[in-house]
């Protein structure tokens, strides 16, 4: 079992993580347009989050938040499908408010937050996390945005403002993802990484060294609170 005694503080990543991102665009697609493939559709969406991000995180583009790239995939989604109702393509912007989470997730947080402070992390804009959180409900002692620092995981300033909301040092804050690639940034920052095993989410290589590899919440759970 990894050694992760120290630790003080737990943050987790949201999408994907917690929730089932895709499933829920999909569950999104297939009402907005039952006619339609939704895979493509879906690709569609992720292709202009994907795009947009990166822009940003280029200095190619000024800071958007989540709500604003959403309702822009929504449009790009209504206007390749022949999608024309505004009701319809206003419900669809806001698809990530309403994600499912996986079914481990509401009662891991309980059980770790009964023994370590539990931040949730997210790229989700302010008003779209809150929504979320409700949704699936997810209960953090603090539930931080990324656009609190006008920037997108991976970049190092996201992960700091997790480090500075914990009040200690960065080796016994231990950051929980579905994504190594979410992790490998939160370990460049000095950060615990602990992997948990989701469907949809970006497995380790042979050549990450994370502090834990967990099959579910509950695996987590019970790796940080034996002893």
């Amino acid at each position: 079992m990894p050694d992760l005694h120290d630790i003080e503080a737990v943050v987790f990543d949201v999408l994907g993580t917690l929730v089932d991102e895709p499933g829920g665009l999909r569950t999104a697609l297939r009402e907005a347009l039952p006619s339609g493939s939704v895979e493509e559709l879906l690709a569609v969406w992720q292709r202009h989050v994907g795009r947009e991000q990166h822009r940003i995180a280029q200095g190619d583009r000024p800071y958007a938040a989540t709500d604003v790239i959403d309702a822009e995939a929504a449009r790009a989604v209504a206007d390749g499908a022949g999608l024309t109702d505004p009701a319809a393509i206003a419900r669809l912007a806001t698809a990530a408010h309403r994600l499912p989470p996986w079914d481990d997730s509401a009662a891991g947080l309980a059980r770790l937050a009964r023994r370590f402070p539990v931040i949730g992390l997210s790229n989700a804009s302010r008003s779209a996390l809150l929504r979320l959180n409700a949704h699936a409900g997810l209960l953090f002692h603090q539930a931080l945005s990324s656009e609190t620092v006008q920037a997108y995981k991976p970049a190092p300033e996201v992960y700091r403002l997790a480090i500075a909301t914990a009040g200690c040092p960065p080796e016994r804050v231990l950051m929980v993802a579905a994504h190594a690639w979410d992790l490998r940034a939160a370990r460049a920052t000095g950060m615990r990484t602990a992997y948990v095993h989701r469907p949809v989410g970006d497995p380790p290589t042979t050549t990450d060294t994370f502090d834990g590899h967990f099959n579910g919440l509950d695996e987590l759970a019970t790796a940080l609170t034996v002893g």
